[in-house]
């Protein structure tokens, strides 16, 4: 699994970094909550670990809010929530 280093950026911005690459990521304090994270970094920390099991980090998007990665993969927020059990 790459090493994911999440960075925090002011309000609910993070800089996340894997492989060499930079991602811009927003995530809604609600999203926080409906999934039961401990906080916002822990929850793009638990979301990046989901996406790399599945797919490589060059074809992740470049910027995008949290939530967005239900369209692409709808068993992420339950995923997620179990992650936190």
């Amino acid at each position: 699994m790459p090493l994911v280093e999440v960075h925090p950026e002011g309000g609910s911005a993070f800089r996340v970094e894997v492989e060499g690459r930079s991602f811009a990521v927003t995530v809604p304090e609600t999203l926080v909550v409906e999934l039961g994270a401990p906080d916002a970094e822990a929850l793009v920390r638990a979301s990046f670990d989901y996406l790399l099991e599945r797919e490589p980090a060059g074809s992740i998007l470049p910027r995008f809010e949290l939530s967005v990665i239900a369209r692409y993969f709808p068993g992420w927020r339950d995923e997620i929530r179990r992650r936190w059990r």
